[in-house]
């Protein structure tokens, strides 16, 4: 049959008009895919202690916004941060695994004299990344402490947008850390370039959130909302006076309980506003709201019943809040003693959204979207801490915890005595010696203490798939 060059252009364009509904089909398929998907907020505090929240015990600290998550959603009692300060808790977050798997994990904390290319492997996958590949829009609102712009700020790691303060702590007021009495690091910053605003910084947070929330359309949210409350300096709203002549931010001859107070209820003031944004636009149904803390609790917080503070591997510096709400799947009121920690929160959170954990990468931490949903039993675990401070060491093995500190080891049955009084060592020799022996052996696959440098190939303490 013959095809005259008039009927071969015609089917052309039929053909090419059939290829590109077909490529709109596959378009609106995924768009709607990706509507479908549950927005997702995860709030994490700065040094706030597990007993700081009302529905955590708190003495005389009231937070019904923050209180209201656990009430619609599932409260966990076993909850964790995968390190007693805050920067190796945030690189664990970024990435789903131990953050001792990367030189910027040992900087305990991150501090202003690392070097600039300080940082996780640009091409590591990310909370963030992984779920920007699914369609949403990524946001980080707050803290950040995990390198500088432009070569390792937010948006080479998964974030589309950036607002919040680059180094690992500022004045609420001057938006800076100041040493010296002089304002210094980038502060405040909006994508990868320095801003001045005007405003206490627990607020602008907020604010910021709500503003995300309301201009998000139909396309799915990822927000970090990441407060530097209550983090030093101790500051509340009526307080502008006082950061102009802060010397240090460090201000450790200041604060108070009553400022403490002032500063955890100022944040939950604006967890109410960020869930009144939800409710406002239709979205609180499917959106999973998380809470949390990056560490245990420092000299103004409860942490009872546990012991230790910020920096320390008892109970109550790495114990840590953790509220979960998803109205649409969660049933409000839930209560559970899965134990989870903050490296599971990429794989759970990207199955909760409809991702594939297994083909985003190879991550220490766990998926635990079934449990958290009421669709499984807690399964049992080990997990494993270091710090290098007073060379502390600990692993969490079912009840059982060994924990090195101050030169001595000890063993505990944490469920029997969670205030870790009741030392076991002599008493069971045999399971301290089992439990020494496997921290090592994972202490072998992490990298060492110190780093020669951080150039240093360290690709072979990855995780298989990187």
């Amino acid at each position: 049959m013959q095809v005259d060059r008039r009927s071969f252009l015609g089917g052309a364009s039929v053909l090419g008009l059939i290829g590109m509904t077909g490529e709109a089909s596959a378009a609106a398929s995924a768009a709607k895919v990706a509507k479908d998907r549950p927005n997702i907020i995860y709030i994490m505090a700065d040094d706030l202690g597990y007993a700081d929240l009302s529905c955590t015990g708190s003495h005389h600290i009231r937070t019904p916004a923050i209180d209201s998550i656990a009430a619609q959603g599932v409260q966990l009692s076993q909850g964790y941060a995968n390190s007693s300060i805050c920067s190796p808790t945030r690189t664990a977050l970024l990435t789903g695994c131990y953050q001792y798997r990367f030189p910027i994990g040992l900087e305990e904390p991150f501090g202003l004299n690392a070097p600039t290319e300080s940082g996780v492997p640009l091409d590591r996958p990310t909370i963030a990344s992984v779920m920007r590949g699914l369609g949403y829009r990524t946001k980080l609102i707050g803290k950040w402490h995990l390198g500088e712009p432009p070569r390792h700020s937010p948006l080479r790691h998964g974030y589309d947008e950036f607002f919040g303060i680059i180094e690992g702590a500022a004045d609420y007021f001057r938006h800076h850390m100041v040493m010296g009495g002089r304002d210094v690091g980038i502060g405040l910053a909006e994508g990868d370039t320095p801003i001045e605003r005007t405003g206490y910084l627990t607020d602008l947070f907020g604010d910021e959130t709500v503003r995300t929330i309301e201009q998000a359309g139909d396309k799915p949210f990822f927000i970090s909302l990441h407060f530097n409350a209550p983090h030093w300096p101790w500051e509340g709203r009526e307080d502008a006076e006082v950061a102009k002549t802060l010397s240090a931010s460090f201000h450790y001859n200041g604060g108070s309980l009553a400022k403490y107070k002032e500063m955890v209820e100022a944040m939950d003031q604006n967890v109410a506003k960020v869930l009144a944004a939800l409710d406002r636009s239709g979205k609180a149904d499917n959106t999973i709201v998380v809470f949390t803390s990056d560490n245990g609790g420092e000299r103004f917080s409860e942490t009872w019943p546990f012991t230790g503070v910020k920096g320390e591997l008892l109970e109550g510096g790495i114990r840590v809040p953790l509220l979960i709400r998803w109205p649409a799947k969660i049933a409000a009121g839930s209560k559970s003693d899965q134990v989870m920690v903050t490296m599971d929160f990429l794989p759970t959170l990207l199955a909760m959204a409809g991702g594939d954990p297994a083909k985003a990468g190879r991550f220490d931490g766990m998926n635990l979207s079934a449990q958290l949903l009421g669709a499984a039993a807690p399964v049992t675990r080990a997990l494993y801490w270091r710090f290098k401070a007073n060379e502390q060491a600990a692993l969490r093995e079912g009840d059982w915890k060994y924990l090195k500190i101050g030169g001595k080891e000890h063993l505990f049955n944490l469920a029997e005595d969670v205030r870790e009084r009741a030392d076991r060592a002599q008493d069971d020799p045999a399971r301290l010696r089992a439990m020494r022996l496997k921290w090592d052996a994972w202490n072998a696959g992490m990298l060492p203490y110190p780093l020669a440098s951080f150039s240093e190939d360290v690709r072979e303490h990855y995780p298989d798939r990187y």
